[in-house]
Protein backbone atom coordinates (compact mmCIF):
# COMPACT_ATOMS: atom_id res chain seq x y z
CA UNK A 1 0.00 0.00 0.00
CA UNK A 2 1.09 3.62 -0.87
CA UNK A 3 2.14 5.51 1.99
CA UNK A 4 0.77 9.10 2.67
CA UNK A 5 2.55 12.23 1.14
CA UNK A 6 6.01 12.42 3.15
CA UNK A 7 5.29 15.56 4.84
CA UNK A 8 1.91 13.65 6.43
CA UNK A 9 3.77 10.35 7.04
CA UNK A 10 2.51 8.58 10.09
CA UNK A 11 5.08 8.38 13.11
CA UNK A 12 4.53 6.20 15.72
CA UNK A 13 1.81 3.73 16.33
CA UNK A 14 -0.66 2.74 13.24
CA UNK A 15 -3.87 1.01 14.25
CA UNK A 16 -5.73 -0.77 11.79
CA UNK A 17 -9.64 0.04 11.43
CA UNK A 18 -10.87 -2.55 9.30
CA UNK A 19 -14.35 -1.18 7.19
CA UNK A 20 -15.66 -1.98 4.28
CA UNK A 21 -16.17 1.39 3.67
CA UNK A 22 -14.51 4.63 4.82
CA UNK A 23 -16.03 8.28 4.18
CA UNK A 24 -13.76 11.17 4.20
CA UNK A 25 -15.88 13.94 5.81
CA UNK A 26 -19.23 14.66 6.60
CA UNK A 27 -21.24 17.03 5.08
CA UNK A 28 -24.42 16.66 3.65
CA UNK A 29 -23.51 13.82 1.31
CA UNK A 30 -20.97 12.13 3.63
CA UNK A 31 -23.44 11.83 6.40
CA UNK A 32 -26.42 10.48 3.96
CA UNK A 33 -23.97 8.41 2.47
CA UNK A 34 -23.28 6.79 5.22
CA UNK A 35 -26.69 6.00 7.09
CA UNK A 36 -27.78 4.67 3.71
CA UNK A 37 -24.61 2.40 3.52
CA UNK A 38 -25.39 1.48 7.19
CA UNK A 39 -29.25 0.81 6.92
CA UNK A 40 -27.84 -1.74 4.06
CA UNK A 41 -25.40 -3.41 6.39
CA UNK A 42 -22.32 -1.99 4.98
CA UNK A 43 -19.61 -1.80 8.01
CA UNK A 44 -18.85 2.05 7.77
CA UNK A 45 -16.37 4.28 9.03
CA UNK A 46 -17.54 8.28 8.45
CA UNK A 47 -14.39 10.70 9.21
CA UNK A 48 -15.22 14.46 10.32
CA UNK A 49 -12.37 16.04 8.56
CA UNK A 50 -13.25 19.20 11.24
CA UNK A 51 -11.73 20.96 13.89
CA UNK A 52 -14.77 21.20 16.16
CA UNK A 53 -16.44 18.14 17.92
CA UNK A 54 -20.12 19.17 16.53
CA UNK A 55 -21.59 20.47 14.02
CA UNK A 56 -22.36 24.01 15.00
CA UNK A 57 -21.38 26.42 12.84
CA UNK A 58 -21.98 28.17 9.80
CA UNK A 59 -22.16 26.11 6.28
CA UNK A 60 -22.94 27.24 3.27
CA UNK A 61 -26.42 25.69 2.83
CA UNK A 62 -29.66 25.62 4.79
CA UNK A 63 -32.21 24.08 2.13
CA UNK A 64 -33.73 21.03 1.96
CA UNK A 65 -35.42 20.59 -1.52
CA UNK A 66 -38.96 18.27 -2.28
CA UNK A 67 -36.60 16.04 -3.78
CA UNK A 68 -34.59 15.46 -0.68
CA UNK A 69 -37.82 15.82 1.58
CA UNK A 70 -39.01 13.08 -0.56
CA UNK A 71 -35.55 10.75 0.09
CA UNK A 72 -36.90 10.99 3.75
CA UNK A 73 -40.24 9.75 3.47
CA UNK A 74 -39.07 7.04 1.64
CA UNK A 75 -36.52 6.21 4.50
CA UNK A 76 -39.88 6.69 6.89
CA UNK A 77 -37.61 9.71 8.21
CA UNK A 78 -39.72 12.85 7.18
CA UNK A 79 -42.01 13.25 10.00
CA UNK A 80 -39.00 13.42 12.29
CA UNK A 81 -36.68 15.13 10.35
CA UNK A 82 -39.71 17.90 9.91
CA UNK A 83 -39.76 18.13 13.93
CA UNK A 84 -36.85 19.85 14.06
CA UNK A 85 -37.09 24.19 13.56
CA UNK A 86 -37.34 25.22 9.87
CA UNK A 87 -39.08 27.54 7.50
CA UNK A 88 -40.97 26.46 4.76
CA UNK A 89 -40.75 28.66 1.32
CA UNK A 90 -43.41 27.93 -1.19
CA UNK A 91 -42.51 30.35 -3.38
CA UNK A 92 -39.25 32.12 -4.33
CA UNK A 93 -39.15 35.91 -6.05
CA UNK A 94 -37.19 38.43 -6.74
CA UNK A 95 -37.82 42.33 -6.31
CA UNK A 96 -35.74 44.92 -9.27
CA UNK A 97 -36.29 48.44 -10.18
CA UNK A 98 -38.55 46.45 -13.22
CA UNK A 99 -40.82 45.24 -10.84
CA UNK A 100 -41.57 41.94 -9.12
CA UNK A 101 -40.62 38.44 -10.59
CA UNK A 102 -41.46 35.01 -9.42
CA UNK A 103 -38.60 32.57 -9.85
CA UNK A 104 -39.61 29.00 -8.16
CA UNK A 105 -43.49 28.10 -7.38
CA UNK A 106 -43.02 25.08 -5.35
CA UNK A 107 -46.67 24.16 -5.06
CA UNK A 108 -47.12 23.25 -8.69
CA UNK A 109 -44.59 20.59 -7.81
CA UNK A 110 -45.92 16.79 -7.38
CA UNK A 111 -45.86 14.87 -4.36
CA UNK A 112 -46.46 15.83 -0.55
CA UNK A 113 -43.24 18.56 -0.26
CA UNK A 114 -44.18 21.20 -2.37
CA UNK A 115 -41.71 23.44 -0.63
CA UNK A 116 -38.24 24.52 0.34
CA UNK A 117 -37.40 23.74 4.01
CA UNK A 118 -34.96 25.98 5.46
CA UNK A 119 -33.78 24.60 8.08
CA UNK A 120 -29.66 24.72 9.96
CA UNK A 121 -27.71 22.81 8.62
CA UNK A 122 -25.64 21.77 11.87
CA UNK A 123 -29.49 20.75 12.54
CA UNK A 124 -29.80 18.32 9.52
CA UNK A 125 -26.61 17.20 10.54
CA UNK A 126 -26.82 15.84 13.80
CA UNK A 127 -30.41 14.05 12.44
CA UNK A 128 -28.84 12.10 10.09
CA UNK A 129 -26.00 11.30 12.48
CA UNK A 130 -28.23 10.88 14.91
CA UNK A 131 -30.41 8.30 13.35
CA UNK A 132 -26.81 6.71 11.69
CA UNK A 133 -26.13 5.87 15.01
CA UNK A 134 -28.72 3.97 16.25
CA UNK A 135 -27.03 1.33 13.86
CA UNK A 136 -24.76 -1.20 14.76
CA UNK A 137 -22.72 -0.86 11.33
CA UNK A 138 -22.19 2.59 11.84
CA UNK A 139 -19.05 4.21 13.30
CA UNK A 140 -18.02 8.46 13.56
CA UNK A 141 -14.97 9.78 14.37
CA UNK A 142 -14.77 13.44 15.24
CA UNK A 143 -12.16 16.02 14.83
CA UNK A 144 -10.41 13.62 12.21
CA UNK A 145 -7.26 14.58 9.97
CA UNK A 146 -6.76 12.10 6.42
CA UNK A 147 -2.95 12.42 5.95
CA UNK A 148 -3.31 10.10 2.64
CA UNK A 149 -4.74 7.46 0.79
CA UNK A 150 -3.80 4.02 0.59
CA UNK A 151 -3.65 2.67 -2.63
CA UNK A 152 -3.07 -1.09 -4.11
CA UNK A 153 -2.87 -1.51 -8.14
CA UNK A 154 -3.65 1.99 -8.97
CA UNK A 155 -6.71 1.50 -7.32
CA UNK A 156 -7.38 3.79 -3.47
CA UNK A 157 -8.72 0.96 -1.06
CA UNK A 158 -8.39 3.13 2.06
CA UNK A 159 -6.85 6.30 3.62
CA UNK A 160 -4.55 7.03 6.63
CA UNK A 161 -6.23 9.81 9.06
CA UNK A 162 -5.45 10.96 12.77
CA UNK A 163 -8.09 10.55 15.52
CA UNK A 164 -8.40 13.60 17.89
CA UNK A 165 -6.35 11.87 20.18
CA UNK A 166 -3.63 11.37 17.99
CA UNK A 167 -3.75 7.86 17.24
CA UNK A 168 -3.33 7.55 13.53
CA UNK A 169 -5.19 4.54 11.92
CA UNK A 170 -5.28 3.03 8.52
CA UNK A 171 -8.86 2.44 7.54
CA UNK A 172 -9.28 -0.12 4.78
CA UNK A 173 -10.91 -3.39 3.89
CA UNK A 174 -10.27 -6.15 6.14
Amino acid sequence: MQQPPSGNRPTGNVEQSEVACCIAGCGPAGAMLGLLLARAGVEVLVLVLEKHADFLRDFRSDTLHPSTLSLFDELGLAEDLLRLPHQQALVLGVSTDAGDFTLADFRRLPGRHRYVAFMPQWDFLDFVVGQARRLPTFRLRLRAEALGVLEEAGRVVGLTCRDQDGTVRRCAPG
